[in-house]
């Protein structure tokens, strides 16, 4: 009975590791560059850099829809970034994506990290510059969960997007580093 079980643990374990890929890896091809962000890997880490209020972004050429992404982002105090979920078009924008907010420092503490800009704002603040941190972002359907650091920030319902690309953003002035992006369909 034991290696039964044994078996079927095992079984499932492979089948969601399968499941699971990594995103935004260096000489591939499957994401594109768009904008004025300098992207460049270094050490298993891809960082984008900007200056004088330039915008920049990396972008999958796969669309996703029921999913968790998990990543690690270091923002300095002056970028501002995100994670962008669910696009409808290669248009990076808070109208036509989830715009899962990296900017400790926004001028509307409403959409600091940890929100959704323009839809909602976080449940905890968590404070994130010059140091590495974790996002777990978990889509199904029309219900949202976002995690900064292991502390859930957002729980919402929103059934205006359903499916889309995902891109990672640099705007305005500094640098944000990513690694270990990894997605998991659901």
């Amino acid at each position: 009975m034991r290696s039964i079980f044994l078996s079927l643990l095992g079984l499932l374990l492979a089948v969601s590791c399968q499941n699971s890929q990594s995103l935004f890896l260096e000489n591939q091809e499957d994401w594109i560059e768009q904008g004025d962000a300098q992207w460049e890997f270094l050490n298993g880490e891809l960082t984008g850099k900007v200056k004088d209020e330039q915008v920049g972004y990396v972008i999958t050429n796969q669309k996703f829809k029921n999913f968790q992404l998990e990543l690690e982002f270091k923002p300095d105090d002056t970028i501002n970034s995100g994670v962008f979920i669910r696009c409808n078009s290669y248009e990076m924008s808070a109208d036509n994506c989830y715009e899962v907010n990296i900017w400790d420092l926004h001028p509307n503490q409403d959409f600091r990290t940890g929100s959704v800009v323009k839809k909602e704002k976080p449940m905890a603040k968590v404070e994130t510059n010059n140091k590495w941190n974790t996002y777990k972002i978990k889509i199904e359907n029309d219900h949202l969960q976002i995690w900064v650091n292991e502390i859930l920030t957002i729980d919402m319902l929103d059934s205006t997007l359903t499916e889309g690309y995902i891109g990672l953003q640099a705007s305005g002035t500094g640098a944000i580093s990513f690694r270990n992006v990894k997605i998991s369909s659901l």
